[in-house]
């Protein structure tokens, strides 16, 4: 009745809680694999895959030689060397070990999440999800910033767009949340186009550019003295691009999608999901493409850009701020060919947007509704996207659509990922024994937190738009938690035989459990349990079956539930469970119990002493605490019909 007399509200509602993401979808999939069974073989080539991990690593040319311009001056070129030999001997090992670690897109995070268990795990977890949040939600802002800078800059453009770079990136952005919410659906195959158009164009952008160098060979003269004159000799060079480094860190972008994006990769028809050794080689060959492809770019860009361009059309308001190479583009192939180049540079800065949103909609939702600490509702694309673009809209308000000043949120987020990776390789090459890799990657970890901590003390933007969204996230899960807290979290029930003999033993009399907290477990604690329910609920007889459960990890909040059965000195009949909470696990069991037998169950407990408030801590954050109410509490929300729930008695 409440559907036929407010009809436009159910509809908004069915529609904005309508399924998840597409990629999400596949990821779902992917993320529970049968061991031992194929995964699908209905991914792509590697080198197609590539691109869609390159619309976001590739687009960072459209900003990325601009900032290392600002950050470093005429040092640029030699700055970006170090970026790449740090890229080719630090990033790239590092992610290709990722791969080999986490073959189904869990990326680095999974591997530190299954190093750290309980609270202090979820929590570490929770902080890097945080940053990752940054990473991607910086990703779509600063993406259309760019891409409106490309768009009011252009000359054709330039008079009527004039101071309307902020209403441009928040239309962008806008239209970006409004593709989602319509439905979509990540195409590789739009993603190979944008890429080989866009580094087409950035070929002929370069090759023109050298042959300008070369021509005019006094500008590479030029550039060499004022460089000596200012740094003096080489040492002198190399420790200042070590110093500025952190500043063009942009530049390692791509590597966390880069595994993310590997469910995608086709691989050989003999992988399993235990072994996908073709997913990992050709992700492996994925990631080192892409990173030699970007080492050249980023080196030959720099180079052009910092030698051809005066240096005051780098600064806030000149030509070239945040689009060196479409500057080049318009002054040395003409307004034609720099407005296709703009098109093209807008076009994908844009879908490297989409990829981030699509990123955000598949991270969040992997970790935290298994965590028990995300509202309902987050399961659903919809809802999430108005929350990310409301998002985006104030962090594009805060940063005032400046491609220069998100440049230090984007690098903190990125290296606080790697760092993080570069981390869990570490342990894991020392739990393997591998001596050498183990040092080779505590050098590379100890580099990138170099690196990580520099940017944050240069440019602390970043940590604290991260801090911000470590704080929201932990917030909104722990409250999610918390109003969640007396839900049934039981997956599945599994009774081995022995259970199952009890079980249909009591079906034919009355099904009596007594909840016991396992001591001894020698006779005297069973028969005075049993003496003591029987005279608190005034009940005759000893047809009782004990049920013990032992807390395994009490943050888990999401599990199966596998039963066993065991008789102890001959007499008391006892089942025994592993969960992460007590309450749940007796409640799961109860209306098992009664689905497969059609008997309502009923089960005795003894009042816990102690504070009530301090006892649902417990249970919160344990596992334990009072059990007979919240086994209660958690049946009545679970079954609301009273005639079919199962008893709870309590002396």
């Amino acid at each position: 009745m409440a559907t036929t007399e407010h009809p436009p509200p159910g509809r908004l509602r069915a529609w904005m809680l309508e399924g998840l993401s597409d990629m999400g979808k596949g990821h779902a999939q992917q993320a529970a694999p049968k061991a031992g069974a194929a995964p699908e073989h209905k991914g792509q080539r590697w080198y197609r895959v590539m691109c869609l991990t390159g619309v976001d690593y590739f687009s960072t040319l459209g900003y990325q030689p601009g900032i290392a311009a600002l950050a470093a001056g005429l040092l640029s070129p030699v700055a970006t060397i170090v970026l790449v030999i740090v890229t080719l001997l630090g990033a790239l090992p590092v992610y290709r070990r990722v791969a080999e670690e986490s073959p189904h897109g869990e990326g680095s995070i999974a591997m530190l999440e299954r190093l750290l268990s309980f609270w202090k795990g979820k929590l570490f977890v929770l902080t890097l999800l945080g940053f990752a949040a940054t990473d991607f939600l910086i990703t779509i802002t600063l993406s259309a910033a760019d891409a409106s800078t490309h768009l009011v800059e252009n000359p054709h453009l330039t008079s009527a767009l004039h101071d309307r770079q902020m209403v441009i990136t928040l239309v962008l952005v806008a239209l970006l949340g409004a593709v989602f919410l319509k439905g979509f659906l990540e195409a590789i195959g739009v993603a190979v186009a944008l890429v080989v158009v866009y580094l087409g164009l950035n070929v002929v952008v370069v090759v023109v550019g050298l042959g300008h160098v070369l021509t005019e060979g006094h500008v590479v003269t030029d550039w060499a003295d004022a460089l000596t004159a200012e740094h003096g000799n080489v040492f002198a060079m190399i420790g200042v691009s070590l110093l500025v480094f952190p500043k063009l860190a942009l530049g390692l972008s791509g590597f966390e999608t880069g595994v993310a994006v590997m469910p995608h990769v086709q691989g050989d028809p003999d992988d399993t999901a235990e072994n996908p050794r073709g997913r990992i080689r050709d992700t492996k060959k994925l990631l080192t493409t892409a990173a030699l492809i970007m080492s050249v770019f980023l080196i030959a860009t720099s180079f052009i850009t910092t030698v051809l361009i005066p240096e005051r059309e780098f600064e806030s308001g000149g030509q070239a701020n945040g689009r060196a190479l479409a500057y080049l583009a318009h002054e040395y192939l003409g307004n034609a060919f720099g407005t296709v180049y703009d098109v093209s540079t807008i076009a994908i800065l844009w879908f490297a947007g989409a990829s981030a949103m699509a990123g955000l909609l598949n991270l969040m939702p992997r970790y935290l509704p298994r965590y028990g600490m995300a509202p309902h509702w987050a399961r659903a694309v919809r809802p999430m996207v108005i929350v990310f673009t409301l998002v985006a809209f104030l962090v594009t308000w805060i940063f005032d659509a400046d491609v220069d000043a998100q440049g230090g949120a984007y690098a903190t987020g990125v290296l606080v990922l790697m760092s993080s990776a570069a981390i869990a390789v570490t342990i894991a090459a020392r739990r393997a024994r591998q001596r050498g890799w183990t040092v080779g990657f505590a050098v590379i970890s100890a580099v990138l937190l170099y690196v990580t901590v520099v940017n944050v003390i240069e440019r602390p933007d970043g940590v604290k738009i991260g801090a911000c969204f470590i704080a929201g996230i932990i917030l909104v899960s722990l409250l999610s938690r918390l109003a969640r807290a007396f839900e049934l979290r039981v997956t599945s029930v599994t009774l081995d035989d022995m259970a199952e003999r009890f079980i249909r033993d009591m079906a034919s009399r009355k099904i009596r459990f007594i909840a016991n907290e396992p001591d001894q477990r020698d006779k005297a604690e069973y028969r005075d349990k049993i003496e003591q329910i029987r005279t608190d609920n005034d009940i005759p007889g000893e047809d009782f079956v004990f049920v013990e459960v032992t807390v395994v990890d009490p943050s888990e909040f999401e599990s199966g539930l596998t039963v066993r059965g065991e008789v102890l000195h001959n007499r008391y009949r006892v089942l025994t469970l592993e969960s992460s909470s007590i309450s749940n696990a007796l409640a799961a069991l109860l209306l098992h119990t009664r689905d497969s037998t059609g008997c309502i169950p009923h089960i005795y407990f003894e009042w816990t002493e102690g504070n009530p408030f301090a006892n649902f801590l417990r249970f919160f954050l344990f596992g334990q605490g009072e059990v007979a109410p919240v086994t209660r509490e958690v049946l009545r929300e679970a079954e609301p019909d009273r005639d079919r729930r199962p008893r709870v008695h309590t002396g």
